[in-house]
């Protein structure tokens, strides 16, 4: 189980003590270090909120009408509900497991979007996705150690992402917004939620006594972070927005076979086991076959 598993970052960290903010705490400092990132870059003309708007043209004074604000707030609650039902997730299982069933994220992604534009996907596309998650449950063969709580909540994560990526997509479509626009306002709407949040459980007193607050490395680390944050929200905003929310969750599998393999490669330590080998090929071998009806148009 992860109960011992600290994450630094999003980067599990076990056998040491390591002094860090709570995961809500560090989510809310990016937060609003992206969004006062974004409106920095909005004053000085480098970026514009709404599509097709000239970057030169941007009034910092009138960034977003309050009633375009409001026409995002479905996409607000749902990172929000997104956000803790992630951070809740990854405590309830084994990191296979975890990673098995945050697969099937691309089952939830498209029932979702039927639910939502009806939207229907021909049958190569279904067999690539089932062949992705055939994968994933056959490269966690070994670990079936059953949590019905823990189960639970990852399949409730998996709900509230497709249903995330879904408002991006339904959101993007129906404002003027572009995807810098998209984010500005849910860090808009988040940040102040999150703010008191944080501060009603105490973690924002734990944040100011922080021993390494006010540390050069640690603020350099945290904006670093910062603007890594951005650039990852901005491909996520921005593939959604061009494809579909189906397209950007495989996308997802298709990094996880890449970071495997990465972190085999590089870091090693990792026993052989031959049925996660042919499980993540399965999906790498998933991804590309919807790789390619996309660009055939067959899912259309």
């Amino acid at each position: 189980m992860i109960n011992d598993v600290d994450l630094w970052f999003g980067c599990p960290i076990t056998g040491f003590e390591v002094e860090r903010l709570s995961p809500l705490e560090e989510s809310k400092i990016h937060l609003i270090v992206s969004t006062c990132i974004l409106y920095a870059m909005k004053c000085w003309k480098i970026i514009s909120f709404t599509a097709g708007e000239p970057r030169t043209a941007s009034d910092a004074a009138n960034l977003v009408p309050l009633e375009t604000l409001l026409h995002t707030l479905p996409l607000s609650s749902a990172y929000l509900l997104y956000m803790l039902a992630s951070m809740e997730s990854v405590r309830g299982v084994n990191v296979p497991m975890y990673t098995t069933l945050r697969r099937t994220t691309v089952v939830f992604t498209m029932i979702v979007e039927y639910l939502l534009t009806r939207q229907k996907y021909s049958s190569s596309v279904v067999g690539s996705v089932s062949l992705i998650v055939f994968g994933a449950f056959v490269a966690g063969a070994r670990d079936f150690s059953f949590d019905a709580y823990g189960y639970f909540i990852v399949f409730i994560a998996n709900i509230m992402t497709a249903i995330y990526l879904a408002a991006i997509d339904s959101v993007g479509k129906s404002s003027s917004l572009n995807s810098f626009g998209l984010m500005w306002c849910n860090g808009l709407v988040c940040g102040p939620i999150l703010f008191l949040w944080t501060y009603s459980r105490g973690d924002l007193e734990l944040t100011m006594n922080f021993p390494h607050l006010y540390s050069p490395g640690f603020l350099a680390v945290m904006l670093l972070s910062s603007i890594m944050a951005i650039f990852l929200n901005y491909s996520i905003f921005l593939n959604t927005s061009l494809n579909s929310a189906v397209t950007q969750t495989m996308c997802g599998n298709l990094k996880d076979f890449f970071t495997v393999g990465f972190g085999w490669l590089v870091f090693g330590g990792l026993p052989f086991d031959l049925l996660n080998i042919i499980g993540q090929c399965l999906g790498f071998v998933g991804s590309g076959l919807y790789a390619y009806c996309k660009l055939k148009g067959s899912s259309h």
